[in-house]
């Protein structure tokens, strides 16, 4: 699939990666999950997918069980949650594996032009 998904390893690596987009003027896409999550594991390679149709775009993974401070920062409490952030801030958020859901809220936020 060739996407450029970031796994986020510490709240300190997540703070880094929104300040480099805002820096740069991306939109950060961010999928929260656990791995113990069966949806998770399911709507994984169409949010890997996503990531090579949409270069402009980080696109983060969060792993609530090893990096729960940024879970918490980030009030999450069903997994998986895709989160986009613009300038720092979030912008849209969707609950839930749906495929439609998600490419919506990516497609809102995020540009496909390289």
């Amino acid at each position: 699939m060739g996407g450029n998904v970031i796994h986020i390893t510490s709240k300190a690596d997540w703070d880094n990666r929104l300040a480099t987009a805002k820096s740069e003027g991306k939109v950060c896409v961010v999928d929260f999950y656990a791995q113990w999550c069966g949806p998770c594991k399911m709507i994984a390679p169409h949010y890997e997918a996503l990531s090579a149709e949409y270069p402009n775009a980080y696109f983060l993974k969060v792993d609530v069980d090893a990096v729960p401070a940024v879970a918490e920062v980030c009030q999450i409490n069903s997994m998986p949650t895709f989160h986009v952030y613009k300038d720092g801030v979030k912008v849209g958020e969707c609950v839930g594996a749906s495929q439609e859901k998600l490419k919506a809220l990516v497609a809102a936020h995020a540009s496909k032009a390289a």
